[in-house]
């Protein structure tokens, strides 16, 4: 794999914290103003390191395929939903104008926006349960928010869902 582009911002005001984040396909590395070109140099190597390991923790083996997205809902509904939840289908859709993901409770299928592919494995996991849920209870009533709260993360991930519609400007909601 090709090393990305990194780009060193130095700081006057900044005293012994290092960081780095991506920006687009840079890699941004902060460092205090005072370093050595020897210590930039180890630095930048040990955040590239830090970054690639977090980001890769943070990847979800759903995001792969349909087969990967149908093998989770599957840990999932045994997990949360008492193995009741047992779609027909299960697959990643080019981005909906409206919504994260869709059921068809009368069908068994499932379509999981790719707009999902890069966020946390736990919100995906969130959205899966969520229409997985569907099956058992096709509306929104109370029923239905029993079994989607047994995943633990509920609440964190619709707040996370909400910002990150908010943020790019998508007017995505709960639906």
């Amino acid at each position: 794999m090709a090393e990305p582009r990194v780009e060193v911002r130095r700081s006057p005001r900044r005293r012994r914290m290092v960081s780095a984040y991506r920006e687009g396909d840079t890699v941004v590395v902060l460092l205090p103003a005072r370093m050595t070109k020897g210590e930039e140099k180890h630095w930048v190597a040990e955040m590239l390191s830090r970054l690639q390991r977090s980001e890769t923790r943070r990847k979800s083996p759903a995001r792969t395929s349909d087969e990967a997205l149908m093998a989770r809902c599957a840990e999932l509904s045994a997990r949360y939903l008492d193995s009741l939840a047992d779609p027909v289908s299960v697959r990643w859709v080019p981005p909906m104008r409206t919504r994260w993901a869709s059921c068809t409770p009368t069908e068994g299928t499932i379509r999981v926006s790719e707009r999902l592919r890069d966020v946390p494995p736990w919100v995906l996991d969130y959205v899966l349960v969520h229409e997985l849920a569907h099956l058992l209870v096709p509306g929104h009533g109370k029923d239905f928010w029993e079994w989607v709260h047994r995943y633990p993360k509920t609440d964190r991930a619709m707040g996370y869902l909400e910002g990150l519609s908010a943020a790019a400007g998508w007017g995505i909601t709960e639906d």
